[in-house]
């Protein structure tokens, strides 16, 4: 959604490149800490993660400011 690299999103949140790579191929999972500062990277640069009440879980992009 946000066209970022592994490496802007690893430097945005402040983690290191092998762990968000470890993540995508499945290697292993978070640590709640980690995971906090991931979803804090994406809201800043705008995604909305929905929960899972209601319709179900999913995302959306903030609309830009006017």
């Amino acid at each position: 959604m946000l066209n970022w690299t592994q490496q802007e999103l690893a430097s945005l949140a402040g983690v290191s490149r092998s762990t968000i790579k470890d993540f995508e191929c499945h290697r292993h999972a978070l640590h709640r800490a980690t995971e906090t500062l991931l979803i804090e990277a994406l809201t800043r640069g705008g995604v909305i993660l929905l929960a899972a009440e209601g319709e179900g879980p999913g995302v959306r992009m903030r609309q830009p400011a006017c």
